[in-house]
């Protein structure tokens, strides 16, 4: 019957798919078409991997999943921009006027 019996400890699976090179045309598409984009890595969670959050000098931002801190620190060398950890810096005030802002005038964005 096994009453008393203790249970294995289960995992939590993460549903999230994995970085695929549509994630990555993404996030050039955006560093190229915005000035002043800066890389944040945002640390790997229960529910999700590792991301990156682009943000443009106006406040603009995007996320995708990327493989790794490591990962995002090369996709960041490679095109040439700044690259921060988010638990360190936090994110900019730029991005959360830009927030602000959409949620104001949600008809503009």
């Amino acid at each position: 019957m096994g009453l008393f019996r203790r249970r294995k400890p289960t995992r939590a699976v993460s549903q999230d798919r994995a970085v695929d090179r549509a994630d990555l045309e993404h996030l050039e598409n955006f560093v190229r078409t915005r000035r002043g984009v800066e890389a944040y890595i945002e640390p790997r969670t229960t529910v999700t991997e590792t991301t990156v959050i682009l943000i443009a000098d106006d406040g603009e931002w995007t996320r995708r999943r990327i493989d790794g801190p490591d990962g995002a620190r090369r996709f960041a060398h490679r095109l040439g921009i700044p690259v921060y950890d988010v638990r360190l810096m936090g994110y900019p005030q730029r991005m959360r006027d830009f927030n602000e802002r959409r949620k104001r005038r949600p008809d503009l964005y």
